[in-house]
């Protein structure tokens, strides 16, 4: 079995596949190291025998999450690295090991798939997007804050703004105006989250015409997907960028 991490600053999202290009066996999110030692440690007959990750985490940190998986299951890891070029893709940063490395094996993937001009849009904590030309030239990206984000921000600074999950799953129902709080503030949010969404559309439009490919992927992709129905959404693309940069030899 191949275990495959995307290990954000708040979660670690993984999942275990029975071979390098097979079907998913399981998978989730965990917020620690440990939780993650504990979900797979419950998964019958595990045997892992390789292990690839891609880290926004500091050296430290995820030097801390290999080495416990090794003593706990006895694999070794490989990390995505910065890199000027992977895969037929130029990284467009100024300073190319500044790029988010989530970023960078997402918009790989999306040129692998694309064969061609893409649009990578993830919808998470932050949301990024990222332009690929046809030739493999990341031309750039912008990033702007997510719903969990936005929402956190709101109920931070904002004495009366207190609501559940449940609440905001509720609100989630409709985009008509709100008739209380939970109701405006999440809607008002997905409202600016679909805003964005449409404008990296119109600037794709500008640069390529219609000669490219967008994707949706992260956590609240679902929220968006009917403002740009020509999208294709790749829940797992990170997963398949990062089997591009972490081939099993």
């Amino acid at each position: 079995m191949i275990l495959e991490l995307d290990c954000g600053n708040s979660f670690i999202k993984w999942r275990l596949i029975a071979a390098e290009g097979g079907p998913r066996v399981a998978g989730g999110v965990v917020d620690n190291d440990q939780a993650l030692v504990d979900a797979l440690s419950a998964i019958d007959a595990l045997q892992l025998r390789y292990c690839r990750l891609v880290s926004v985490r500091n050296e430290d940190e995820t030097t801390r999450l290999t080495d416990t998986l090794a003593q706990a299951f006895g694999v070794q890891s490989a990390s995505v690295r910065p890199a000027q070029v992977l895969a037929g893709v130029r990284n467009g940063y100024q300073e190319f090991e500044r790029l988010g490395l989530d970023r960078w094996v997402a918009l790989v993937a999306g040129y692998r798939l694309a064969s061609g001009a893409c649009v990578v849009i993830d919808l998470g904590t932050a949301i990024t997007s990222d332009f690929v030309d046809d030739a493999g030239e990341h031309v750039g990206g912008f990033i702007c804050p997510g719903m969990p984000l936005m929402r956190s921000l709101l109920r931070t600074h904002t004495r009366k703004i207190r609501y559940d999950d449940q609440s905001a799953e509720r609100a989630h129902g409709s985009l008509e105006p709100g008739r209380n709080t939970v109701e405006a503030v999440e809607r008002g949010c997905t409202l600016m989250m679909r805003g964005f969404v449409q404008t990296q559309l119109e600037h794709a439009r500008q640069l390529w015409g219609d000669g490219f490919q967008l994707y949706l992927t992260g956590g609240d992709a679902e929220l968006v997907k009917d403002v740009v129905p020509q999208a294709k959404v790749v829940p797992d693309l990170v997963f398949v960028g990062l089997a591009i940069a972490c081939p099993i030899a």
